[in-house]
């Protein structure tokens, strides 16, 4: 009861206290929008890959021990509502488990062995609880970017909503979702929190689709930019951020850069870190 009294008051005091606290803007989270050549950020995807397995404790332990700026991860609600970390439907492909997260309980998930796929050393890793990866997020520097996979109802985001209030890194964490029901939901249950729209293939109008939904930004793939050049010049006149997903080679890198893209989202961050040090102008 006492918690959630705090996490009430702490929202009545975002909405009331602070006026324009539901005006979440690009650059309040990202920085300057970059013109073509500028370094990007980093966001880890799922952590860091490249050292352990992916949305494990390990992972994200690596990624806040670097220079990261952001940390991404994948959250799903078990059958009985406890937020974990799994970008897959189901547990199969990263752990000892069949069925998918939605089917199964809490207990039956934190069974599972989601170590030993990825190296020996990692044997007996568990799926991480939303709450875990948030404790770690709140001892550290970085932002999070939460993807909510699939559909969310309001009240699966005010499970995850209360979490993030309860530990005070509301200022760190934007929200992203490739469906569109669930950044609606999103927009309407926690307009303090900025959000991103995840577009594989960017619509005609970017800017349109951002607005309609009060996104502070669009994730999508380089291909999608080839086929629109111009979309990164018209999403930051409009004070929007354009990031992309998932480079992980240099030349990749390199053309995401030309573009003038914000973030890069990678399963190499320490190595593209690194490589945007060395090849910043001026350096």
């Amino acid at each position: 009861m006492l918690a959630s009294a705090v996490v009430i008051l702490a929202l009545v005091a975002v909405l009331l206290l602070v006026p324009d606290a539901v005006r979440v803007y690009a650059t309040n989270m990202m920085g300057a929008l970059r013109a073509p050549g500028e370094p990007a950020f980093v966001a880890g995807h799922r952590g860091d890959r490249a050292d352990a397995p992916e949305n494990t404790m390990p992972a994200f332990q690596a990624a806040f021990a670097s220079r990261l700026e952001f940390v991404e991860t994948d959250v799903q609600l078990t059958l009985d509502g406890v937020p974990v970390l799994m970008h897959d439907e189901t547990v199969d492909r990263t752990t000892d488990g069949t069925g998918a997260v939605a089917e199964l309980t809490l207990e039956q998930i934190r069974a599972l062995d989601a170590g030993s796929w990825y190296a020996p050393e990692f044997a007996g890793t568990r799926v991480p609880l939303f709450d875990e990866f948030l404790d770690a997020l709140a001892g550290n520097r970085q932002k999070a970017l939460v993807e909510l996979k699939g559909f969310w109802t309001p009240a699966g985001v005010r499970t995850v909503l209360d979490a993030i209030y309860l530990r005070g890194v509301q200022n760190r964490v934007v929200f992203a979702s490739f469906n569109l029901t669930t950044v609606a939901h999103l927009a309407d249950t926690a307009p303090a929190i900025p959000r991103v729209i995840i577009k594989r293939d960017l619509p005609r109008d970017p800017v349109g689709l951002a607005n309609y939904y009060d996104a502070i930004a669009i994730i999508t793939t380089p291909t999608s930019l080839e086929h629109d050049p111009e979309a990164v010049t018209r999403m930051h006149e409009a004070g929007l951020g354009v990031l992309v997903y998932t480079l992980n080679s240099e030349k990749r890198w390199s053309e995401a850069l030309a573009y003038g893209v914000d973030g890069i989202i990678t399963d190499k961050p320490s190595k593209l870190d690194g490589w945007i040090a060395a090849t910043a102008p001026g350096t």
